[in-house]
């Protein structure tokens, strides 16, 4: 007798920025309920979502209350409140990825003694308590001096590459990491499911922009030997079996001039080095994470096409309602997808959307790539 599939399952995500907003994009075709917690009003998630409900996801009695009537709970962003999700886990709800893990994450030091305990490589790194104590150690550098707790996007990262910088240093707990002589950084999205079985995408390469030390684009597959590909692949299945974790995890890694790969941080969550499943692949990372909390089999995650991702960033100097300068031109390209984060209000910086790409040569994709980011802009 086939399974049944109940999709009248009430699930909740904590978070209704873009990431939940791609969540229920892919949740519609399962014709779920989905519900959002988010403090802001015009949230991406607001229009699409079953029901909004506005508030902290970091406040314990708006979690609980928002999670008391529901069956299933996951999150689009780490911050948030971890006892809630605890208790509401005694009450009988299910909550993927795992309360353990997301706490784990939330603090990269314990992220990175996690590594360290079960040895997946990673770059050498000490524990540090606070800025005069981060200051013994300057025969560890030039380092990168990361916060433990708060820092996304970006922020929350320093660099310290000689003793008269460490006044730049968090007076917080903190990990000084050594600094990785790398080739290329690349990006593997792994999924779990209750059953442990795992599926992976295919290593992708990440192009960061040196100033916002965001992805500024990627492209998929990676440009690495078959066996470096395999490695990575290995590596974070590894990591997503040691955490017994329950979802969608991206892992983040270097592929060092010394031709080893280490892994720099991971997510629990769908991330923006997957936003080109979308198109680009059978199952995208968002079906995917669905997938593997419901309970339902894996989905192929063969690419169509060689493909690329270009984030979409507020323009430097505008601040106000976005519009959006070069939007036919790079419509007009063949094979070119656009995704708009349904953000009213644009900012230096700011996540507004992302491009897709996608080609069958390698080189008319590079110049693709190019015409993009020469093209579009964010203003006001």
């Amino acid at each position: 007798m086939a399974i049944t599939f109940d999709n009248s399952i009430k699930v909740g995500i904590l978070g209704g920025g873009q990431l939940g907003r791609m969540l229920i994009q892919a949740a519609i075709d399962l014709d779920l309920n989905i519900s959002i917690l988010d403090s802001d009003p015009d949230a991406p998630c607001r229009q699409l979502c079953n029901s909004f409900f506005q508030g902290s996801f970091n406040d314990y009695d708006t979690v609980v209350a928002f999670g008391k009537d529901l069956d299933l709970i996951s999150i689009e962003i780490e911050s948030v409140n971890i006892q809630a999700l605890k208790d509401l886990r005694k009450m009988g709800k299910k909550i993927f990825p795992q309360p353990e893990i997301i706490e784990l994450i939330q603090d990269k030091r314990t992220q990175k003694q996690f590594y360290l305990d079960n040895n997946i490589p990673t770059a050498d790194f000490v524990l540090t308590e606070s800025k005069s104590h981060t200051s013994t150690f300057s025969h560890f550098l030039p380092a990168f001096h990361k916060l433990g707790k708060g820092g996304y996007d970006g922020k929350g990262v320093q660099s310290i590459s000689k003793e008269s910088e460490f006044h730049l240093a968090f007076d917080e707990p903190s990990l000084l990491e050594k600094r990785v002589e790398y080739e290329k950084e690349i990006s593997v999205i792994v999924a779990r499911n209750e059953k442990g079985e795992i599926s992976s995408f295919p290593v992708v390469e990440m192009v960061f922009d040196p100033v916002y030390n965001l992805v500024d684009y990627l492209i998929s597959p990676a440009s690495i030997s078959a066996e470096k590909e395999k490695e990575a692949i290995e590596i974070a299945k590894k990591v997503v079996e040691k955490l017994e974790m329950v979802g969608i995890l991206a892992v983040e890694m270097f592929l060092t001039k010394n031709n080893e790969i280490l892994v720099n941080e991971i997510a629990p969550r769908p991330h923006n080095s997957g936003h080109h499943t979308i198109k680009a692949n059978v199952t995208s990372q968002y079906e995917q994470h669905l997938r593997a909390i419901l309970g339902l089999p894996f989905g192929s995650t063969k690419a169509h096409k060689l493909s690329a991702m270009v984030n979409v960033l507020g323009t430097d100097g505008y601040v106000g309602n976005a519009k959006y300068v070069g939007l036919q031109e790079v419509l007009k390209q063949d094979g070119v997808h656009i995704h708009l984060y349904g953000k009213k209000r644009t900012k230096p910086s700011r996540k507004m959307g992302h491009i897709i790409i996608m080609d069958d040569d390698m080189n008319s994709l590079q110049q693709k790539v190019k015409f993009v980011k020469d093209t579009i802009e964010v203003i006001a």
